[in-house]
């Protein structure tokens, strides 16, 4: 079956850094079709503006599956609890649901529903650092997984990718994507 995978970038990142066109090639190499859309205005602009025009961009479906990385990762809990029908998958690296430190989150909502977030994806995945930088580490994803559940998988990587760390390859990240 041929699977969509739609990949969003983190907070000042673009589609072209980290290991986002990698993934990207080996998952097309798989068959899915890959989308990687450049948002400069995630989480500098309140999600409540950004989400409508993502919804409007891209097809989400049972065949679809989502990846996010950090603020791409906080922006999918909004994008699914918006979704009209449920997701294949959702992998949120370094995601987080409150503010990971002190700079200014406009990418997190208020409050989720976090059943509502829970119906939207077959299968939720949180991959998350002990030594997050930024502080969307193991214990976010814990807090995400006690509302969600799913499956964690902690490492000891940093961010999984920034400024100082391009992490160009992500081969765990393409074995958890269905």
């Amino acid at each position: 079956m041929a699977r969509r995978a739609v990949l969003f970038h983190g907070t000042g990142a673009n589609p072209d850094v980290a290991w986002y066109p990698w993934l990207a090639a080996r998952l097309r190499a798989r068959g899915h079709e890959v989308e990687v859309p450049h948002l400069p205005t995630l989480n500098v602009e309140p999600v409540a503006t950004l989400l409508p025009r993502v919804l409007a961009a891209h097809r989400f479906d049972a065949d679809t599956v989502l990846v996010g990385h950090s603020g791409g990762a906080a922006f999918l809990l909004a994008l699914l609890e918006h979704l009209d029908a449920p997701v294949a998958q959702a992998v949120l690296v370094a995601g987080y649901s409150t503010p990971p430190n002190d700079a200014e989150e406009p990418v997190l909502q208020e409050r989720y529903d976090w059943a509502r977030i829970r119906r939207a994806a077959a299968d939720l995945v949180f991959v998350n650092s002990v030594d997050d930088p930024y502080g969307c580490d193991a214990e976010q994803g814990r807090v995400l997984l006690h509302h969600l559940g799913g499956t964690q998988v902690v490492r000891p990587r940093g961010h999984f990718g920034d400024a100082d760390d391009p992490c160009e390859e992500f081969p765990l990240l393409e074995r958890l994507v269905l």
